[in-house]
């Protein structure tokens, strides 16, 4: 992993499924030549302002996101996206990034090199290979 060239991605504004899509993208390699379907790029990202993300309509109220807190049958718990939001912003792109990516063992290998944090501050500046990247 010490040749991956790290591209910071900022979230603001922008719908939780086009930057799944942007990201997914550059974490596949599709974006570069040759592209290889068995393998992943040779990049990892950097998602800033996770937390500034936009969402259209009344999605932040009516959608939900169901988990088990036990392993008892039948104890479902359900959150909505707006406050899952509030709690932790990075899980909402991570579920989003999760969605859009192949469901083979690329995924798994993918989502490691996924960096994500609520605000504008990380601490990979120097790990960045070219700047922001939109």
């Amino acid at each position: 992993m010490s040749n991956i060239k790290w591209f910071v991605y900022d979230a603001e504004g922008k719908a939780p499924g086009r930057c799944a899509v942007a990201i997914t993208k550059m974490l596949r390699g599709k974006d570069t030549l040759p592209y290889f379907p068995n393998k992943l790029g040779n990049c990892g990202v950097v998602v800033i302002n996770a937390a500034k993300i936009k969402m259209s309509g009344g999605k932040a109220k009516k959608k939900e996101y169901f988990f088990h807190p036990t392993t008892q049958p039948g104890h479902w718990k359900k959150i909505t996206l707006g406050k899952l939001l509030e709690k932790s912003p990075a899980k909402v792109m991570t579920e989003a990034l999760r969605g859009m990516l192949p469901k083979n063992r690329l995924r798994d290998a993918a989502l490691r090199r996924v960096r994500i944090y609520p605000g504008a501050e990380h601490p990979h500046a120097a790990n960045i290979a070219g700047g922001q990247n939109d």
